[in-house]
């Protein structure tokens, strides 16, 4: 094991993690060059780091993140699972399912709309198939009683950074409203899928180096121009995300020191026909990790606008949430209903979206259903 200081708090790896967290956009040949000169850290020290980061547990994964809203149909997933099985279902979902995403189990602070709906997870699906097929799969498998497709209709923020959001103030936002990013999926040839398939994959120790890429394209059976010129054109269609250190947020380190302590899926419903206004608004606050047009129901007092916020204090996630509740009243958009669901137990890890990993996954599991 390392020596080196490998928690996020250390002031060299918060230089390194405030860029390479969320600010490394697109496909990028040197990912780890990028990280370095925004840092303003030389390359070895930036990689050294980040190795000692990732084996002490401190970063959970390295990798290049997709726009999977562009690959795959995908829903927040609300489920209402009996008190005796709900423990039962995380571990079947965050073990058994490539498929399911973050997650996650919430509370209320008090008996509200929707407070049935414990387990949270977020859920994607080959293009083609279906999420409601999925679902019931799952429902069946787990002991589930009911579950709540909310399908993004538009997203607003979606990064991470949560080294670089600790100093944040309530009400920090952007000059502007953020613009609604669209869900369309697009087509993407065999050579394509092929290439896209090893770009995704966490990236090993071993390759954290200056050319992380090279090993992939030999992975992909092309040459490393030819992988390079593939994903800048898979850049170019938006369906490459961000390359991200993924910090353990959830769990504890070793030394007991914690990235976050609360994170709280925020609620509001605003009147039909200004969601994309609302959104806008709620998204170009700077805490929003995640914001998202969805349609809750009435299950969950007809919410159509959501996001989440993490932080190390309960009260000053509060305050975020009240400074962007002002905001809304002052550009005058009411709000009917809001209300926050609190992350207890959580799992995070990358969907899966190969439609062969789909295909072999509903053999296994539903072949005699």
């Amino acid at each position: 094991m390392s020596t080196l200081p490998v928690e996020h708090s250390d002031p060299i790896n918060a230089r390194i993690l405030t860029v390479s967290e969320d600010l490394v956009s697109g496909f990028q040949r040197r990912p780890f060059d990028v990280i370095a000169e925004q840092s303003g850290l030389p390359l070895d020290v930036v990689l050294e780091r980040i190795r000692a980061m990732l084996e002490a547990g401190v970063i959970r994964r390295v990798r290049q993140t997709l726009l999977s809203t562009k690959l795959a149909h995908g829903a927040l997933v609300a489920w209402k699972v009996p008190e005796e099985h709900l423990n039962d279902a995380f571990d079947f979902m965050s073990r058994e399912d490539p498929f399911s995403g973050h997650v996650v189990i919430r509370s209320t602070d008090s008996e509200v709309s929707g407070s049935g709906y414990r387990l949270w997870t977020t859920l994607k699906v080959p293009v083609g198939e279906s999420l409601d097929e999925h679902a019931s799969a799952l429902l069946r498998l787990t002991g589930a009683v009911e579950y709540l497709l909310m399908p993004a209709r538009g997203v607003f923020a979606l990064g991470v950074g949560h080294v670089r959001r600790r100093t944040l103030e309530p009400g920090d936002k952007a000059e502007g409203p953020a613009r609604m990013m669209t869900t369309a999926t697009v087509d993407l040839s065999p050579e394509e899928w092929n290439v896209l398939l090893a770009l995704k994959e966490e990236l090993t120790l071993d390759e954290i180096i200056e050319d992380p890429w090279v090993g992939r394209a030999r992975t992909a059976g092309v040459s490393y121009e030819r992988f390079c010129e593939l994903a800048e054109a898979l850049n170019a269609k938006k369906v490459i995300g961000r390359f991200s250190t993924f910090l353990e947020h959830v769990k504890p380190s070793a030394s007991g020191e914690r990235v976050t302590r609360f994170n709280g899926l925020f609620h509001w419903a605003v009147p039909a026909g200004r969601e994309i206004e609302a959104g806008g608004e709620v998204g170009r606050h700077h805490c929003m990790t995640h914001c998202y047009w969805r349609e809750g129901g009435p299950q969950f007092g007809n919410v159509n606008i959501m996001g989440v916020v993490h932080g190390t204090e309960k009260e000053r996630v509060l305050q975020h949430k009240a400074a962007i509740d002002e905001h809304l009243e002052s550009c005058g958009i009411p709000v009917s209903y809001t209300n926050v669901f609190w992350g207890g137990r959580s799992e995070i890890k990358p969907s899966e979206i190969s439609p062969m990993v789909y295909a072999a996954w509903h053999e296994r599991h539903c072949a005699n259903s």
